[in-house]
């Protein structure tokens, strides 16, 4: 199911790259120059002040104090490390699902910044941002959120991944006699922001107009409604509305939610097989020694830890939909490449924009595995290119 979902994935992703394609300025570039301790607000303050029809052109990142010339994996990068902050539930904008899935949504609370509505926007360009310039964000949204961008219908069911305390409290009053239960419901439901409980009615009247077996669908329907829109209808309106300034929605149809996760995302997975058969040497052969100790350190290792090597030589820890034999790089496709560079006491190092890693000839395997997690985990910014 996984691997037939991709492979739609995949078709759907051809047909919206080729309007993509058609829609971006080939002439220029525009630069974006940002600190990695401020990436959010140095990106906020420059990315809404460039005219929308600007930002199809070719982006060129920079980050202060650091040299190297972009030439596609600091801009992957970029997108990485800006989604990770701009998404982050501490700014207030969005929050997690529930307790269990760490999936967002947008936070019913985010009014608590008198400028929300402007960074929503930021965010929802951003977002187009990433999806015109075939680059992935850190964190994925609810399958919901995605829904509502397509602007498809949301069911019962939808509520069960995002809020299953609500979903089994709808599911059980569509499933009992509300009379013979003796429960008196009315079109009306309680609920917190910030400490403060509010009533919001599901339709006019609703605090007097009270659920029957008759009318108990017409409830569940503007309940379930009502779960997905509230506190957020002007949020998600400043999102599209940043959104549609780089692609208009749609160019979105030939996705469904699933295969617009997939096409913004990444896959997260990790098929080491995959990853061998899709990866070239330098001044190495796949027999030598220090490649094979490559392959039993990504082996041995986590999969957050193989997120961050992937990271540290590509710029971004998600892969392509179709894995690694669709490694994009400066000039197009690039593969996974380990070039024999340096000598022992080097600790290795990268080129993102060619999803190059430099690994020196370590003489075994312990110094290989202490060098590599030192470069992976102790750095950002050192030893990349």
């Amino acid at each position: 199911k996984q691997w037939y979902q991709r492979r739609v994935a995949i078709t759907a992703g051809g047909q919206f790259r080729h309007l993509c394609s058609r829609a971006s300025i080939q002439t220029g570039h525009i630069k974006i120059s940002v600190s990695r301790s401020s990436v959010f607000e140095d990106s906020f303050n420059q990315i809404l002040n460039i005219p929308p029809t600007d930002l199809k052109r070719r982006l060129f990142i920079s980050f202060r104090g650091e040299e190297g010339l972009d030439y596609g994996g600091l801009a992957r990068e970029w997108f990485f490390l800006l989604s990770h902050e701009m998404l982050n539930p501490m700014y207030c904008l969005f929050e997690y699902a529930s307790k269990n899935n760490y999936s967002l949504q947008i936070n019913p609370a985010s009014y608590i910044n008198p400028h929300h509505l402007t960074y929503f926007k930021f965010v929802g360009r951003i977002i187009a941002l990433a999806l015109f310039h075939n680059k992935y964000i850190d964190k994925g949204f609810t399958l919901p959120f995605y829904k509502r961008i397509l602007d498809k219908p949301l069911t019962m069911l939808d509520l069960k991944s995002v809020d299953e305390d609500f979903y089994n409290s709808l599911k059980w009053v569509k499933e009992n006699d509300l009379v013979e239960c003796d429960l008196e419901l009315y079109f009306a439901h309680e609920f917190e922001v910030l400490g403060e409980v509010k009533i919001h009615e599901l339709k006019p009247g609703g605090e007097d107009i009270m659920v029957t077996e008759e009318n108990k669908e017409e409830y569940v329907n503007m309940m379930v409604s009502w779960r997905f829109t509230r506190g957020v209808e002007e949020q998600f309106k400043a999102f599209l509305e940043g959104f549609n300034e780089i692609v208009p929605i749609q160019w979105l149809q030939y996705f469904d939610e699933r295969e617009l996760e997939l096409i913004l995302v990444g896959i997260q997975d990790f098929d080491i097989q995959d990853w061998q058969a899709h990866t070239i040497y330098r001044n190495y052969r796949r027999t030598d020694k220090q490649i094979q100790w490559f392959w039993t350190f990504v082996a041995e290792i986590s999969d957050e830890q193989r997120s961050r090597l992937l990271q540290f030589v590509t710029g971004t820890c998600r892969l392509p939909i179709g894995g690694f034999s669709e490694l994009m790089g400066s000039n197009g496709a690039q593969k996974f490449c380990i070039e024999r560079v340096g000598k022992e006491n080097w600790l290795p190092r990268s080129h993102t924009c060619f999803n190059r890693l430099d690994l020196p000839p370590y003489r075994s395997y312990d110094v290989l595995k202490d060098k590599l997690l030192f470069a992976i985990e102790e750095t950002e910014g050192f030893g990349q290119e």
